[in-house]
């Protein structure tokens, strides 16, 4: 099925805000993230979808919105399912921990801009 830009900035601010609720729900932590493998795999298919979603956004759209970074997003969902074995889950930990809440708010404010 192909997507509209607004459909996918729709999908991955979902697929982010589910990942936050996961992280809440869970009660996961950066060191366990770390560390935990069952958590490791849990975490990667929001941030391969959100990736996945991000790397077939138009490049009209993306250089509309600069504000974020497209080729890190797309680039981490091509390392993750490329390069798993080389994993740094200290950098994925502090990207779902730090980055997501970022991304979530800059994705909320696109969204409310183009609705105006």
């Amino acid at each position: 099925m192909k997507y509209s830009d607004t459909q996918r900035i729709m999908k991955i601010l979902d697929y982010a805000k589910k990942l936050m609720q996961f992280l809440e729900e869970t009660g996961l932590d950066k060191e366990t993230l770390t560390n935990d493998y069952k958590m490791q795999w849990a975490v990667t298919t929001p941030l391969y979808n959100i990736g996945e979603h991000v790397y077939y956004l138009s490049d009209e759209y993306k250089k509309a919105h600069t504000e974020i970074d497209w080729h890190l997003i797309s680039g981490l969902r091509h390392r993750l399912v490329h390069d798993y074995d080389d994993t740094s889950w200290e950098i994925i930990s502090e990207i779902v921990f730090d980055d997501i809440p970022i991304l979530i708010e800059q994705l909320k404010a696109i969204v409310e801009n183009e609705r105006n």
